[in-house]
């Protein structure tokens, strides 16, 4: 079985395929605030998963990196109105905080692993 790569460049692709497991790199996002860099990224994650054949849906877990834990309750807001907590598609998670991440302006990265 090979894996197909998505959205890819020489460093790294953006997500990997494995069978019927889709993992993600993690997705950052430019904007003012966590909430702003949090919807920004759920786009591009949804994208990336509308191009490997999956959606959030069938997200399986997801890593979350917060550069200050006192914007959890807001991230956690966002992610809220982007999970199907409804239909019962909340999926497992951590929620780490990180000293920085790559670069200073990013607030807030995500990283899922997803079936299909």
């Amino acid at each position: 079985m090979t894996v197909k790569r998505i959205d890819s460049s020489p460093r790294m692709s953006q997500a990997s395929q494995h069978g019927n497991l889709v993992v993600l790199s993690g997705q950052v996002s430019v904007g003012k605030s966590v909430a702003e860099q949090a919807r920004n990224l759920f786009a591009s994650i949804d994208e990336l998963l509308m191009k490997a054949g999956t959606t959030k849906s069938n997200i399986i877990y997801a890593n979350i990196f917060l550069t200050d834990m006192n914007d959890y309750d807001t991230f956690n807001s966002e992610w809220d109105k982007w999970v199907d907590a409804e239909h019962q598609q909340s999926p497992s998670r951590s929620a780490i905080q990180v000293v920085r991440l790559a670069k200073p302006e990013w607030l807030v990265e995500v990283q899922v692993i997803v079936g299909l």
